[in-house]
């Protein structure tokens, strides 16, 4: 009851957040419908239906990130919220975090099984688009139970994944502060120096071994032509469809290592700004990049490799071979991974509060303080475009060659 009632008196942008991450449920639960639909048309193909079910787990994952980042930067969620005087102190707030991520899925969970059984021309004859999709969803009555349990996944993991996410303390947390000098004695290149050094993620060097070892992997599987038109393990046709499974392991780990390395190259590219003897601006933009690195990393890191795979994914066969299905999780591979990169952005200029308000009683000029966001967002998309476009090359040289 008091998750609805917090969802009810929330802020505007928290109620879209909440909508966006019931209507990701409701569209990875539609996928694993079709895939369950498919195993129950065919029943001999079962190493397809697997590979079907299996690539559900894509828009899953994405799914869940979204979950963690909208409860995250959730207001209800941080210390000193106003719930601690209803006995919710930090270690009842995960279990209201996972259940209010729960009700969202769950109810993405229903209407993705009323809008498949409708589609399919299952029910609901009045209403329009009925039966739309018949050619396109395998006809034949669903196990009840193995519905059930499918979307029963989306809820249940996007609410471990809310639970765990405030169980940790937040980027920065263990970090002491230190006092700052008078008002009166303090210039904004001191206030901006005053921070103590954020230290650098330690993901950079495995995620930079993960991408290396996955692009090694998928040069030595794509040389094997033949057994991979054979043996492909995409639930597509085209080339996708044909690629051999060594390939797309090292797919996996091209993408694993982009996302276990995007804090360490926010980081980097704030250190590169501050260096030297910087300016107010670029000392400013670099040193919120360092706090904002393990924030935004991740979620950076996920939109470069979802944006490389649809990219290569393009190059290869286009949309033709994709299929309504194919469409609908990239779809929601990408709106996911946008959402939470723009959550996450939410939550650090929530975060930056405190020290944007000092540096106004300091008498920085808002001007100053927008070319420092200005350039913060110009620096990441110097890095990261060209690296999703060379990631989207490596991708698709394998397969193409």
């Amino acid at each position: 009851m008091l998750s609805l009632r917090l969802t009810r008196g929330a802020h505007p942008a928290v109620l879209c957040r909440r909508l966006l991450v019931t209507c990701a449920a409701g569209g990875v639960g539609f996928l694993l419908l079709s895939a369950l639909a498919y195993a129950v048309a065919h029943p001999a193909g079962g190493r397809a239906a697997l590979l079907r079910l299996a690539w559900c787990a894509v828009p899953l994952a994405a799914t869940v990130q979204l979950a963690m980042a909208v409860t995250r930067a959730d207001p209800a969620g941080r210390p000193g919220s106003g719930l601690d005087v209803a006995g919710l102190g930090p270690g009842r707030m995960p279990v209201l975090a996972a259940v209010s991520t729960a009700l969202a899925g769950l109810l993405g969970s229903g209407l993705s099984l009323l809008c498949f059984l409708h589609l399919r021309g299952d029910i609901s004859e009045v209403l329009p688009y009925h039966g739309v999709a018949a050619d396109v969803l395998p006809a034949g009555r669903l196990p009840l139970a193995a519905a059930v349990t499918l979307l029963a996944l989306v809820p249940l993991a996007a609410a471990v994944g809310s639970a765990l996410t405030l169980r940790r303390p937040p980027a920065g947390a263990n970090r002491a502060p230190q006092p700052l000098p008078a008002p009166d004695s303090l210039d904004l290149a001191d206030a901006a120096r005053a921070e103590p050094p954020v230290p650098l993620p330690a993901g950079l060097p495995w995620g930079t071994a993960l991408t290396t070892a996955g692009i090694a992997l998928s040069a030595y599987a794509g040389d094997d032509r033949p057994r991979a038109a054979a043996d492909g393990w995409l639930p597509i046709g085209g080339t996708l469809g044909g690629v051999a499974p060594g390939v797309v392991g090292g797919w996996l780990l091209i993408a694993s290592g982009i996302v276990l390395a995007a804090p360490g190259l926010v980081h980097v590219c704030g250190l590169l700004l501050a260096a030297g003897r910087p300016r107010a601006v670029r000392l400013l933009a670099g040193r919120g990049l360092q706090e904002e690195s393990r924030r935004v990393g991740r979620p950076l890191g996920a939109l470069c490799a979802a944006v490389a795979a649809s990219l290569a994914a393009l190059s290869l066969d286009g949309l033709r071979q994709f299929g309504p299905l194919g469409v609908l999780g990239t779809g929601i591979v990408l709106v996911c991974s946008l959402a939470s990169v723009a959550t996450a952005a939410d939550e650090a200029r929530a975060a930056r509060r405190p020290a944007t308000a000092l540096l106004r009683r300091l008498g920085a000029p808002r001007g100053m303080l927008r070319r420092a966001a200005l350039l913060r967002l110009a620096v990441l998309l110097v890095v990261f475009v060209p690296l999703t476009w060379l990631s989207a090359q490596l991708i698709a040289l394998p397969a193409d060659g």
